[in-house]
């Protein structure tokens, strides 16, 4: 194991390339399970998840060929093979395996997914997706069994916007019979990626990108080749970054209007941004003004932004409040952001902050992904070395992360953990 070591103070300037999204890719590579001929999929980004996927594939019986950003699956021999345990339980997006197995095979034994813990994250609206659809849904020893005798589309009102259970339903009911209509679905970005895909593999899907959304099932499907969208979330995790420790950041392969309200936020805040077709620019900015965040559904404010955001407005002057209406329990970054002289309190689903404050350097945790975003930005800001550990949560989402800071003029590192810290790691 290794933690991430940060020298502070460094103004930070240049180009950086935003690789492909992390919430797409873990939902367009278990949809390929649902086609009959080889898939091949462009532009991924080199994150554990997209390892563990390709472990998964290849576990049920299909050939799989990863190089560079570019996997090639060809799912023709796969078998609904059960994946109770193992490497299903290390990621939270092993449950899109359920709707693309159910879907092709009719039935499928996953485990209870994992990945980073956020507080209680329901998968009852896809169980009740997949049970209108008429597969029959039990959980036996930690493992979710899905059976089906066939699958008929259906109409299903989602009583909560989920962007799992959107793309779940979506994954199942391609190939099954008749009309699926999902209402109140999710609108992300990531949504209309995955029905792109689909639709190359000769679906018929209508309204990916609105709250309704029809499906016409196909009896099969075929390979095509498809290319990611970029990962909006690490885009504005280094439009943040540009803002808190920049001095003119180019950043580079981006979709600016999938993050229009960050952009407000940060306008709002007096950071310059200038927005090209694939390009922003985010200048140098000081005496920032404090905001009030709420993050929301698509198209509003991202909840996997509220991490990094938080450590941004540690320099803002006077107090703003962070509000997450998503994940009440995303705010364990707090306590390692106070270990860095971030005054900072916690009421209810609400951050406050005050600011500005000049952040030290410290030894931190990284409690999940963008936790982990929000310390190693604090590390960027802050005077002295910062040392952040749990970077396997910062691994499954952040694409060669040391040598893109290293390329804007910073100066990062990794080293082994000593056998002192894995011990007291251990006992944390």
């Amino acid at each position: 194991m290794e933690k991430l070591k940060i020298a502070g103070g460094y103004p930070l300037r240049g180009t950086v390339r935003i690789s492909g999204a992390k919430n797409s890719a873990v939902a367009l590579i278990p949809a390929t399970i649902l086609a009959e001929s080889p898939v091949t999929i462009e532009g991924l980004p080199h994150i554990s998840d997209v390892d563990i996927l390709k472990d998964l594939l290849e576990e049920i019986g299909g050939k799989v060929e990863l190089s560079e950003d570019e996997m090639t699956i060809d799912p023709s021999k796969m078998i609904s093979m059960p994946l109770p345990n193992g490497k299903v339980k290390k990621l939270r997006a092993s449950y899109y395996l359920m709707g693309a197995m159910l879907g092709r095979f009719k039935k499928a034994v996953i485990g209870l997914p994992g990945g980073c813990h956020l507080g209680p994250r329901p998968i009852d609206q896809h169980i009740k997706g997949f049970e209108a659809l008429g597969a029959s849904i039990t959980n036996e020893q930690g493992a979710i069994y899905l059976r089906a005798d066939e699958l008929r589309g259906a109409r299903i009102y989602l009583d909560v916007v989920s962007v799992g259970a959107t793309i779940n339903i979506m994954l199942a009911a391609v190939r099954a019979k008749g009309r699926t209509i999902i209402e109140n679905a999710a609108k992300e970005p990531e949504i209309i990626d995955v029905a792109t895909l689909l639709t190359n593999m000769g679906a018929k899907i209508k309204g990916a990108g609105t709250d309704v959304i029809r499906i016409d099932g196909v009896d099969s499907l075929h390979g095509c080749r498809h290319t990611i969208i970029p990962d909006r979330i690490e885009a504005g995790t280094y439009m943040i970054l540009a803002a808190a420790a920049g001095d003119g950041v180019l950043i580079d392969n981006v979709i600016p209007q999938h993050l229009e309200s960050l952009i407000a936020k940060l306008r709002e805040m007096g950071v310059q941004i200038e927005s090209g077709d694939d390009q922003v620019f985010v200048s140098g900015a000081s005496n920032l003004k404090t905001v009030d965040i709420k993050t929301l559904v698509y198209p509003g404010f991202p909840t996997d932004l509220q991490q990094p955001f938080t450590t941004l407005l540690t320099r803002a002057t006077g107090s703003s409040v962070v509000t997450d209406t998503i994940y009440g329990a995303r705010f364990k970054h707090i306590d390692e952001l106070r270990r860095m002289n971030a005054n900072i309190k916690v009421e209810g689903r609400s951050a406050i902050i005050n600011g500005p404050v000049q952040l030290q350097g410290a030894k931190v945790k990284a409690s999940d992904l963008r936790a982990g975003a929000a310390l190693f930005i604090a590390g960027l800001m802050a005077e002295g070395i910062t040392e952040v550990t749990g970077l396997e949560h910062i691994d499954r989402g952040y694409s060669e992360l040391v040598e893109k800071l290293n390329g804007l003029g910073a100066t990062v590192w990794r080293e082994a953990l000593t056998k002192e810290e894995l011990e007291h790691l251990k006992n944390t």
